[in-house]
């Protein structure tokens, strides 16, 4: 798969295209400016209780090709109240994304082992259809047979893309439950809600996700929340009238942006561990020019990802270093090239890139969105909904923290079925 450096248009959270060019000045883009305007109006809160069904295992085996697997059935617990919430917003449709949900549920500890078999099956059936494409292309096949056979390649190569992501989406998920942290259920009212009551009502873990990064990239997470929240960082009470439309596009770049600080931390505490970190690193943190961030209760910019620059328009005359603290990663992020900055930047695979926008669209819905004659977005059916700053923390904080997982799980499962693209 060819690195995701196309702008993909499908869903309204869509990945953009990495910008051409980074600033020489080592200013990063100011991604989400004018995303989010908080509002001073309060709401009422909506309960939320999260479940995990357990389940049975059943004697009843699933077949997907080639292959078989025992099927594991979700069945309800006396206790259960009749119904469970997902485990995630986003639901898995293949029969190895439905088989890996169940096991979820049931036993996630099995879920890597399932995971190392599936992807094992991947690579046998792609290799035959390698072998297969080359017998078809040496044949003397006729040119209406040969382009039906593309045709089904196609199709395969789609089904085995499609479960490949789900297999990704599963691994974020069993990370989250490792960690004892159950993910922001979907944010799409119901016909029967008020819509003017408060979205947010799960339990903050900020303690929880705070001991999923190092400490130096926290800092840089802290750096990334104060450019959202501003001076509302330490309120958690007070709710905000928010376009639920920016409010996805916050969560995607900070999805995209823990992806980014995971790679460059690993290089980072390698580097760190071998004692070979440049000698003025620490200087240059001490001379980093930082800018306060406006007051008032309206974000103006937000940090982020240098991939999603186009969304802001270009290079935000305040940059990276709005509003942030000094820190050694950081400096260390500044020091590098612009090309070296442009590759980290860059998201690997479409596999990740589709995660992206479709978890994001699992949990905020797809917008109503029109484009007027004169080229410009016409958002007035877009939702406002009630949330507080401590739930909006919650949700950057959720989101950085599943971009950092994207990066583990997309290693992990290149190192043995090899999707990513150099």
């Amino acid at each position: 798969m060819e690195a995701a450096t196309v702008t993909l248009m499908q869903s309204p959270f869509a990945v953009c295209k990495a910008s051409n060019s980074i600033s020489r000045s080592r200013n990063f883009t100011s991604t989400c400016s004018r995303f989010v305007n908080f509002g001073t109006n309060f709401g009422l809160s909506i309960k939320h209780q999260t479940s995990i069904a357990k389940s049975k295992v059943g004697e009843r085996r699933l077949n997907y090709g080639n292959r078989r697997f025992p099927l594991v059935r979700a069945s309800l617990t006396p206790n259960s109240g009749g119904s469970s919430a997902p485990i995630a917003p986003l639901q898995l449709e293949s029969p190895i994304g439905q088989f890996l949900t169940q096991i979820l549920a049931s036993h996630p500890h099995l879920v890597p082992a399932a995971v190392e078999q599936q992807l094992e099956q991947l690579q046998i059936d792609r290799d035959a259809e390698e072998t297969a494409d080359k017998t078809a292309e040496e044949s003397s096949e006729t040119g209406t047979d040969l382009v039906l056979y593309r045709r089904i390649a196609e199709v395969k190569a789609n089904e085995r893309k499609k479960t490949l992501e789900e297999i990704l989406y599963a691994l974020i998920v069993q990370k989250f439950m490792d960690a004892s942290v159950s993910l922001v259920p979907s944010i799409i009212p119901s016909a029967a809600s008020d819509s003017s009551s408060q979205v947010d009502s799960w339990p903050s873990q900020d303690e929880k996700l705070e001991q999923l990064h190092s400490p130096e990239a926290y800092e840089m997470i802290q750096n990334h929340l104060s450019l959202i929240l501003g001076n509302r960082l330490a309120d958690s009470t007070s709710v905000a009238q928010i376009s639920k439309l920016r409010v996805g596009q916050v969560y995607a770049a900070s999805v995209m942006y823990g992806y980014f600080l995971r790679r460059v931390d690993q290089r980072f505490q390698l580097e760190k561990t071998m004692k070979i970190l440049p000698d003025k690193l620490d200087e240059e943190s001490n001379n980093i020019e930082t800018k306060p961030l406006g007051g008032g209760q309206s974000l103006q910019g937000a940090p982020s990802h240098p991939e999603v620059s186009s969304w802001a328009g270009g290079i935000s005359s305040t940059g990276f270093g709005a509003g942030v603290k000094n820190s050694r990663l950081r400096s260390y992020v500044m020091s590098f090239d612009g090309e070296t900055l442009q590759r980290y930047a860059t998201i690997r695979s479409k596999e990740a890139v589709s995660i992206i926008e479709k978890h994001t669209e699992a949990l905020f819905g797809r917008p109503e969105i029109v484009i007027t004659p004169q080229g410009t977005v016409d958002s007035s059916k877009d939702e406002v909904i009630k949330i507080s700053f401590g739930g909006l923390k919650r949700l950057v904080l959720e989101a950085v923290t599943f971009g950092s997982f994207l990066w583990d799980v997309e290693s992990y499962v290149d190192s043995r079925y090899h999707f990513v693209m150099n």
